[in-house]
């Protein structure tokens, strides 16, 4: 099993091209789950920030064909040429792809380095594969390993101590450029009702804003603040709250903009106005800022003014970041020896199932025959262990392959024949399952000798 990640973020190209990738972005998992693709597992993570997309392709032969699949659906979703979508998408694979998403969901790769925003976001892209039956057992594995390491370099480090995001960079921006830098006073109009925009409200009400009102396009306004407070707009109340409006905050990505000429045809008495633009699609047009009186703050805008986390921080959460991934990669490793072990014991589960028929053949339901089957199973047991472990610690050094090929060498044993291991959980291997470790006067099934109290 391999993980590969398609990575299209702020840091590599322009979020024009990141907003266009992610239009459709909610089919992608499922469509190239159809059966006719290698991928056999998909989780999308689209934020204001970056698109990914998170597979889990049977080997490395398959990489390349995962890609390409990938790549054919977010075309059709996007409307984009796939020579585009290829040329915006970085592939990542295997330990690079792991090490990837750990440092994303730390907030380490985002604009504003050290931000808590992404950990939920992370989160909630797990939780939407989960639901839609995208998410195979090892990429559930892979997030809930991320959010958890996400959650140690919160708690081990500095990075982030000081509650910073996106939208909260973003305030401090529109302080730093309206007149009065409190917000007590301020009249502000929220635009979308999504996690982000909740994310938004509650920064607003942190930083003291009382005059706090909600536009969706899609009437959800109401349902959104019925929880979180604040006044629902609709369509024939926007205008006259834009009038009397100090700040605008854009959260929806949705397909109707405000535009310039709206704001500008308002009579707001030479009342100065901050927008911030915080939707990869734009809710406001790029055109505010030749508005007289008028400020717009991007997302291109919160990049550059994010402040730099303390050095010695941010080397402590890259440490806790590569220690996270290196040892989940070990565990993925080892699991891989699965199917090997797997065969091993069947093989040798027959051969003993074998010599046990011939003892009950021979002797029958007595103490004796009893003795030799539970020393047989006492042997095979004793006997497969150094061959587990070293299985497991071979495939833990990339080593894998050795191990195959001895147990082809010296058994005739296909490992790659035998039952795959369970995608998720722990369950033990069938041969295992079916056998367990018995004394003298334990059965396995009905099909055995039943005790008779006697000696035969």
């Amino acid at each position: 099993m391999v993980f590969v990640s398609l990575v299209a973020s702020h840091s590599d190209i322009d979020l024009e091209t990141v907003a266009l990738l992610s239009a459709g972005s909610s089919g992608v998992a499922s469509a190239v789950l159809d059966g006719t693709t290698p991928v056999s597992g998909a989780v999308v993570l689209a934020t204001c920030n970056r698109y990914e997309v998170y597979c889990e392709a049977p080997r490395e032969d398959d990489v390349e064909a995962a890609r390409s699949a990938v790549i054919s659906q977010i075309s059709r979703a996007s409307g984009l040429t796939e020579h585009q979508v290829s040329q915006a998408l970085a592939t990542k694979t295997g330990a690079d792809a792991v090490d990837h998403l750990f440092s994303v969901g730390a907030g380490l790769d985002s604009a504003v380095i050290g931000e808590r925003e992404i950990a939920g976001q992370v989160r909630r892209a797990l939780i939407e594969a989960q639901q839609k039956g995208t998410a195979s057992g090892p990429l559930v594995r892979l997030f809930q390993t991320a959010s958890r390491t996400a959650k140690e370099v919160g708690t081990r480090t500095a990075l982030g101590g000081r509650g910073l995001s996106i939208v909260s960079v973003a305030l401090d921006l529109a302080a730093d450029l309206s007149p009065d830098a409190g917000w007590a006073d301020k009249s502000v109009v929220v635009f979308g009702t999504g996690a982000y925009a909740g994310a938004t409200m509650a920064l607003l009400k942190e930083r003291g804003v009382v005059d706090l009102s909600v536009y969706s396009a899609s009437g959800r306004a109401e349902a959104f603040v019925a929880t979180r407070g604040g006044t629902a707009l609709d369509d024939d109340t926007l205008t006259a709250a834009l009038a009397s409006a100090d700040v605008l905050v854009g959260c929806s990505g949705g397909d109707r903009r405000l535009m310039a000429e709206d704001i500008a045809g308002l009579d707001r008495a030479g009342r100065p106005l901050v927008a911030i633009d915080l939707a990869l699609t734009h809710d406001f047009d790029p055109a505010f800022e030749d508005v007289d009186g008028v400020e717009l703050i991007t997302l291109e805008s919160v990049r550059m003014a994010a402040p730099t986390e303390q050095a010695e921080a941010l080397r402590e959460a890259r440490r806790i970041v590569r220690a996270a991934a290196d040892e989940f990669e070990a565990e993925q490793r080892q699991r891989s020896a699965d199917a090997a072990i797997v065969a091993l014991r069947q093989h040798t589960q027959s051969v003993l199932e074998a010599e046990v028929e011939k003892v009950r053949a021979q002797h029958g339901c007595t103490a004796a025959a009893e003795e030799v089957e539970f020393a047989l199973r006492r042997m095979m047991r004793q006997l497969l262990h150094i061959p587990t472990v070293r299985g497991r610690e071979l495939a833990a050094q990339g080593r894998l392959d050795e191990y195959e090929a001895a147990l082809e060498t010296l058994y005739g044993i296909a490992p790659a024949a035998a039952a795959q291991p369970a995608r998720s959980g722990s369950a033990a291997p069938a041969a295992v399952a079916a056998h367990p470790p018995v004394g003298p006067g334990q059965r396995h099934d009905a099909g055995q000798c039943q005790a008779t109290g006697t000696d035969g």
